[in-house]
């Protein structure tokens, strides 16, 4: 993953996840796009993100770790303005408009 990229995934940025799937023999690619709650272990080779979104609604999170040839690219779709946490795990009982106006600042 490039360095630019890595700098920009942070809690509270909005993110789309681009992830290797291998199904028999093909290889094809699926997006996952959510609010990253977690950063975890900085650079380091353990080093992971945590995404959370909502899909039928029942939240849905992933832990991705940042290192790994599964992901095949990153999308930054928002980046966050005021975020006063390191992690942000209480949004997981707040609706999504809740959510917006919280990280909105």
């Amino acid at each position: 993953m490039d360095a630019a990229i890595m700098e920009q995934i942070k809690p509270g940025a909005k993110v789309r996840v681009w992830e290797r799937i291998k199904e028999k023999d093909k290889e094809r690619q699926s997006a996952f796009e959510g609010i990253v709650l977690a950063r975890k272990h900085g650079k380091e080779a353990g080093a992971s993100f945590t995404v959370r979104t909502t899909l039928s609604g029942i939240g849905v999170e992933k832990v991705y770790p940042i290192h790994s040839p599964m992901i095949a690219k990153v999308d930054i779709i928002s980046s966050p303005k005021k975020v006063h946490r390191a992690k942000l795990y209480y949004l997981r009982g707040f609706s999504a408009r809740k959510t917006r106006e919280r990280l909105k600042g």
